[in-house]
């Protein structure tokens, strides 16, 4: 495997000619350096990014994605490599769903991508993870179209009242606190419904969790008023006054 370092000419080349958009240059790129396809950047802290990370790194949205990832994919990049030497090992398809870049998403599951790879930041789960963490719905729910699996918490997340009815059904039935957890996360994505019947099964309403925040603190986030005015009348509280 092909390491170069971030300040190498091939290097700067290369990911100027991604994040430009820039396709015919790419191709040029990879037809005069058939390694390249496969290589790692390597930054300054010893990170090391396929390219399909690059085109798929935050902030994402660079012009002509599903284009670049197309060229990539069919010199022979590798779709599921990991990042090397990162707190996560997230592949590019992780990447893209914590970008919310839908268009770069769908060129790396049509190139082959799994779409359960492990390795999300925080949890090691699959992209759908990252998506939900960040709050990037839209990936979120193109993953899902796609057929990408879900946790309690994700389905709680995206609103998905029958698979939380039906993993609180499994035996043995989630704990207390992954009920509290999920709760936490419908009202993060404003899923009122959600949180109700969450909330019917015991969860906390005054529960400070992730980003010291209560569901309170993310349902107002969220945006949804009628949310928040059910939060309130039930006895929920921000983290402030909890």
């Amino acid at each position: 495997m092909l390491s170069i370092s971030e300040d190498a000419a091939p290097a700067v080349a290369v990911v100027a000619a991604i994040h430009t958009g820039d396709v015919a240059g790419l191709r040029q790129l990879l037809d005069a350096n058939p390694a390249l396809a496969q290589a790692r950047i390597v930054d300054r802290r010893g990170v090391a990014r396929s390219l399909l990370h690059v085109v798929s790194d935050w902030p994402g949205h660079f012009p002509n994605g599903s284009q670049i990832v197309a060229a990539l994919v069919a010199a022979g990049a590798d779709v599921d490599a990991a990042v090397l030497h990162a707190p996560s090992a997230e592949t590019a398809l992780h990447w893209a769903a914590s970008s919310d870049d839908v268009g770069v998403l769908d060129a790396l599951l049509d190139g082959g991508a799994d779409i359960e790879a492990a390795g999300a930041v925080f949890t090691g789960g699959s992209p759908m993870s990252d998506a939900v963490v960040f709050a990037q719905w839209r990936a979120a729910r193109r993953l899902l179209e796609r057929g990408a699996m879900t946790t309690i918490w994700q389905a709680a997340a995206l609103g998905l009242l029958d698979s939380v009815r039906r993993q609180i059904s499994m035996q043995p039935p989630p704990a207390p606190e992954q009920i509290t957890n999920a709760f936490w996360h419908a009202c993060r994505g404003g899923q009122r419904v959600v949180a109700e019947y969450l909330f019917q099964q015991g969860a906390n309403p005054n529960w400070i969790g992730h980003d010291k925040q209560t569901p309170l603190d993310v349902a107002r986030e969220s945006g949804v008023s009628e949310l928040v005015h059910w939060l309130e009348g039930h006895g929920a509280r921000s983290a402030a006054a909890v």
